[in-house]
């Protein structure tokens, strides 16, 4: 069984019942082969409970945790062989994209200048490694 991979932050908001100041917690998961994310706060004046969660990491909240904690960064090593199992990967992973920008990422990848959040990276680097490739997530 594969490791649960998650970075949380706490942040606050306005409560939208009351306008008061809410406490919010919020995380991203790789849990198995599957990215979520979730929210969760309760107004300390009102009793407002508020609960989100999905499966695509709002913009916002993936600000606040590269802020927190940084990009991690996705190594892949190899020999050049494996170049064309890493593309295929990225290519499933991203939605079929085109061939220039499968090779561009690529370059990034192999040059160390993909980022990302933890759970992001290390779902990529579980997917590559299935694939024969050695990746691993890191912070730098």
């Amino acid at each position: 069984m594969q490791q649960t991979v998650y970075e949380s932050i706490t942040y606050s908001a306005p409560c939208p019942d009351c306008a008061a100041e809410l406490r919010c917690t919020g995380s991203h998961a790789l849990v198995g082969d599957r990215l979520q994310w979730d929210v969760a706060s309760t107004c300390s004046a009102c009793g407002c409970r508020l609960l989100a969660c999905g499966d695509d990491l709002p913009r916002q909240r993936r600000d606040q945790i590269l802020a927190a904690y940084g990009p991690a960064k996705l190594r892949v090593s190899g020999p050049p062989t494996k170049n064309i199992a890493v593309m295929r990967v990225l290519r499933a992973e991203f939605d079929d994209m085109d061939l220039v920008t499968t090779k561009t990422l690529l370059r990034r990848l192999l040059s160390g200048d993909y980022t990302g959040t933890l759970p992001e990276m290390e779902l990529l680097a579980r997917k590559l490694r299935a694939a024969g490739v050695t990746a691993v997530a890191t912070r730098p």
